[in-house]
């Protein structure tokens, strides 16, 4: 199962080598939450390590993850593992928005409802 969130990137750290065959690399977003922000830690893995390296700190990003926990000598572990990394789109700029609707007479007029006098024609059985 994978989630989505948007936040500002915060910090990204070097890649580090965990062990010969295997690579990890952790970034921070910054989240407003009401009087409490947070800051979420997420993990890159092998070849989705430089999946970061166009984003600069404070540019906002949406981040696709997967939840993934273990269990080492009785201690539980949770990692964030993003997969997917993009900027997120700015919906107060939409130009669907910034369109408005128009008025009744900017209306075009329905010609099946028109006869050629330009009177509106009542075509309903009752």
């Amino acid at each position: 199962m994978s989630f989505e969130i948007e936040g500002k990137l915060h910090k990204k750290f070097e890649t580090e080598s965990k062990t010969a065959t295997f690579q990890a690399r952790e970034f921070v977003i910054y989240i407003e939450d009401g009087n409490y922000p947070q800051y979420i830690k997420f993990q890159l893995t092998q070849d989705r390590c430089g999946l970061i390296d166009n984003f600069n700190e404070g540019d906002v990003i949406k981040v696709t993850f997967d939840l993934r926990g273990r269990e080492w000598n009785e201690k539980y572990f949770t990692n964030l593992n993003a997969w997917k990394i993009e900027k997120a789109v700015d919906e107060s700029s939409s130009p669907q928005e910034n369109i408005p609707f128009p008025d009744e007479d900017q209306m075009p007029a329905d010609p099946n409802f028109e006869n050629s006098a330009g009177e509106m024609e009542d075509d309903l059985p009752f």
